[in-house]
């Protein structure tokens, strides 16, 4: 063999020199579908502040953000896995990933025995799918408009599943709380921790059941939403549609999965430096700030579909992540804390029941006429923003004690 002969043959350059132009032209095409993708310059400065271990604070506010634009990646990468899978497939993948941010940080909070940190978030993010997001899509699609309509039928439907799976919630809740007081601490702890893994079990084959009728027998009713996405989705495309791959989506969905695990590693890490010298409580960090990072890509989408005039699908989106939290993120975690010896229950103190009731019922009565404003926007954002105002200053003792 000459020694001097080139190391790719004239027939091999061109396929590689195809092959980097394709990968550069699937980085570009991801980066540049969301604007939330600006925020990856936070993703390389947490992960060095973190592995560093320098200022514990910069260190939350760098994963922190970095987490954003990685969410949006991940939920991009998962819609155009489904796309290439199939409607029964796709759905099951958007089903499994659509709150895999939450799911990472949940898990890695969990293994580092950070219960309160978990059970606020799951609060958190239902709070703020259910007034934050469903607010800003009111306002942003109403303020130019007398009145938006949507789907009376389809809202109400996802409307009374996300109550009777928050009522369910909230039962270990009411069971503690009528206990009488005459017995031990470790005898009702117990109780209620057995308790919680069996209404885990039970929601957990409803969340089943719920992909059985949503994918299988009244699929056709859930068809059309599929095509107002891709509709949308095509309408607020800046560049010509490209699409990925299966193997590029698996390799970003890969990619960005353990990106989001290694900064919600740093970010939870943190977590105790950042309430010794901040003053912030566990409490409003897991139910106020946290959920911004998993529901960063679902609030972008929502107000911009809602600003299209697509009420439908904006408010599918915002009950549909808060029936996935219920559903599935919520019971999930209570067993998976059974599976590694921790003691995570669906106990929540008496003040966030109050608070989660409150969102189930003003989120309720907003759709209740098929219609909306901007007015009933402003309504809801009021009232999240009531109740962070009340988180911030409750403090942790009061919140462990109940």
């Amino acid at each position: 063999m000459d020694a001097t002969a080139p190391l790719l043959s004239p027939s091999a350059r061109p396929h590689a020199v195809s092959r980097y132009a394709s990968i550069k032209r699937d980085i570009l095409y991801v980066c540049a579908s969301s604007p939330l993708h600006t925020f990856l310059i936070f993703v390389p400065l947490g992960i060095i502040w973190g592995y560093l271990e320098l200022s514990h604070t910069w260190t939350f506010i760098f994963n922190f953000l970095a987490i954003i634009p990685l969410a949006a990646i991940l939920a991009h990468a998962t819609e155009e896995l489904a796309d290439k899978a199939g409607s029964t497939v796709g759905g099951l993948l958007n089903a499994t990933f659509g709150n895999a941010v939450e799911l990472i940080v949940s898990i890695i909070a969990l293994r580092d025995g950070q219960v309160r940190i978990v059970q606020a978030s799951m609060l958190g993010s239902l709070l703020s799918n259910l007034l934050l997001v469903l607010g800003f899509c009111f306002l942003c699609g109403g303020y130019n408009r007398l009145q938006q309509t949507f789907n009376q039928t389809a809202a109400q439907t996802m409307s009374s599943l996300l109550a009777i799976s928050v009522a369910s919630l909230l039962i270990p809740a009411a069971f503690k709380a009528t206990l009488p007081h005459g017995k031990e601490d470790w005898i009702v702890d117990d109780k209620i921790l057995h308790l919680s893994r069996g209404t885990s079990i039970v929601i957990l084959i409803v969340y089943v059941l719920f992909l059985v009728f949503q994918l299988g027998s009244h699929h056709a009713i859930f068809e059309q939403q599929h095509e107002e996405t891709d509709e949308v989705v095509s309408e607020l495309s800046i560049k010509p549609h490209h699409s990925l791959t299966i193997k590029s989506a698996m390799w970003f969905l890969l990619g960005s999965t353990i990106l989001v695990s290694i900064c919600a590693d740093y970010l939870v890490g943190t977590i105790d430096n950042v309430v010794a010298s901040t003053g912030l409580s566990k409490t409003f960090i897991g139910l106020i700030i946290i959920p911004i990072v998993g529901n960063a890509a679902e609030h972008v989408t929502s107000v911009m579909v809602a600003m299209k005039d697509k009420m439908d699908l904006a408010i599918s989106v915002a009950i549909g992540s808060s029936l996935q939290i219920a559903l599935f993120v919520t019971p999930f975690m209570v067993l998976f804390g059974w599976m590694i010896d921790v003691p995570m229950t669906l106990n929540f103190s008496t003040f966030e029941t109050a608070t989660l009731f409150i969102a189930v019922f003003l989120s309720n009565y907003l759709i209740l006429d098929g219609e909306s404003n901007w007015l009933e926007g402003v309504m809801s954002l009021a009232m999240y923003l009531l109740i962070a105002m009340a988180f911030y200053y409750y403090p942790d003792a009061m919140v462990d004690s109940t």
